[in-house]
């Protein structure tokens, strides 16, 4: 087995809990939280996690980036299909006025104590690239994204040692 082989084991077998960001750096409103507040997160973020309230933490949703383009938009330009009427009432112009009413109610999550194999095979299934974190009380843990799985892939790879060259081999770095 070579040191990118190997590292990528140890990569794999990585609990969530020890490479996740702390809650408290997280982009996190509460349900009533008014819309702006979102739009304000959203200018720098790729999304915001809903929860019921900042004390019990309970995940109810989340807010994407591209949801904004629902919000902004008047209700006529939005179709409505079967099954998708919702999205009519996500407008700001449709009676929108806080974060439960344009989040996504059904939110990909994973436990903490999964690995970073079970992450990536479950972004790759879901065609997602962030997961909550969640215990067995739906409580928000903690998130990661493929971004963060990146990070920790290339500095696993630099404390190794190991620097991956493009033909697949690998070589200790200099």
């Amino acid at each position: 087995m070579n040191d990118v082989e190997r590292a990528l084991q140890t990569f794999y077998s990585m609990k969530l809990k020890n490479i996740m960001p702390s809650v408290a750096s997280m982009p996190i409103v509460t349900v009533d939280s008014p819309i702006i507040d979102v739009l304000k997160l959203l200018r720098t973020r790729h999304h915001v996690w809903v929860v019921n309230n900042k004390k019990e933490m309970k995940l109810e949703g989340v807010i994407r980036y591209l949801d904004v383009i629902c919000i902004l938009l008047p209700p006529e330009n939005t179709k409505a299909r079967l099954g998708n009427i919702s999205t009519v009432f996500k407008s700001i112009l449709g009676g929108a006025e806080k974060a439960s009413d344009v989040m996504e109610r059904n939110v990909m999550t994973i436990d903490e104590d999964a690995t970073v194999l079970d992450a990536l095979t479950k972004m790759r299934r879901y065609r997602v690239q962030i997961l909550a974190i969640v215990d067995e009380n739906n409580i928000l843990r903690g998130e990661i994204s493929l971004r963060l799985l990146i990070d920790e892939f290339l500095r696993l790879m630099k404390v190794g040692g190991v620097q991956w060259l493009q033909n697949g081999s690998s070589s200790p770095s200099e």
